[in-house]
């Protein structure tokens, strides 16, 4: 599995909760960093976060992680 690192490129980290991350969200768990690919909206405010390894996280409403975003510019 190749390590995400854009370079080059600007990445900030930002607060993320379920009503907030969005695909290419880097969230490093265990040590490694997983790339976000898909969402999917779940009951109540929650999302089960696909990751680019195929590994599934679930986010509640409540939830709060620091991710890596792209800053983009326009």
């Amino acid at each position: 599995m190749r390590e995400h690192t854009p370079t080059g490129a600007m990445v900030s980290p930002v607060e993320i909760t379920s009503a907030s991350v969005q695909r290419g969200d880097l969230i490093q768990i265990g040590g490694r960093q997983r790339l976000v690919i898909d969402l999917i909206q779940l009951r109540q405010g929650a999302k089960r976060l696909v990751f680019e390894s195929g590994e599934l996280l679930t986010m509640h409403s409540r939830s709060r992680i620091i991710a890596m975003r792209l800053l983009r510019r326009w």
